[in-house]
């Protein structure tokens, strides 16, 4: 009886370890993470519609790890003609006047320890879409893949993705996201 017990409360242990695992993964808390922004911009109508290019925006996204939040200045660009009254702009307009930048809310998170460089990916000829999804769609932005290590991982040792023009795989080594 005493060996079941134990044998029973260790395969529970593993079981629900493992539950817990698959059910606390990036792929059910993550994926579809869409916070409410200051601002409500429409990447279906700036991206999709007007075909703005991502790197309109997000302009250091060739020459830094970060691909940068556009300052209040980029969007007035258009918006000090176009648009200029609407009552949802106001926030926008208010930062242009008081120099005071616009607190957007991160949605592509990666943890402390992990490192990711925009201009490398960019570089490859890997495609935005491959892991922001299809964002010109998009009214509002929101996380399409989970980022994980495994998610990362996979594409980098099979990167077979019609929009990457890449002639080898990436580097899978440790170092080359943990620094």
């Amino acid at each position: 009886m005493p060996r079941f017990v134990l044998l029973s409360g260790s395969a529970g242990a593993v079981l629900l370890t493992s539950a817990a695992w698959y059910a606390f993964s990036p792929a059910f808390t993550d994926v579809g993470y869409m916070p409410r922004q200051p601002i409500p911009f429409s990447h279906a109508l700036h991206a999709g519609e007007l075909e703005v290019d991502c790197r309109y925006c997000h302009a250091s996204v060739e020459i830094s790890p970060v691909a940068s939040l556009p300052p209040t200045r980029t969007c007035m660009n258009c918006h000090s003609l176009v648009a200029r009254d609407s009552e949802a702009l106001e926030p926008l307009r208010v930062s242009f006047a008081t120099g005071e930048p616009i607190h957007w809310i991160r949605v592509h998170n990666l943890p402390d320890y992990a490192f990711f460089d925009h201009s490398v990916h960019i570089g490859a000829a890997i495609d935005c879409t491959r892991c922001h999804g299809d964002v010109a769609a998009m009214e509002e932005i929101r996380q399409a893949e989970p980022l994980s290590m495994r998610w990362c991982l996979d594409c980098h040792r099979h990167p077979t993705d019609d929009s990457a023009t890449l002639s080898s795989p990436g580097p899978v080594d440790c170092t080359a996201c943990h620094r």
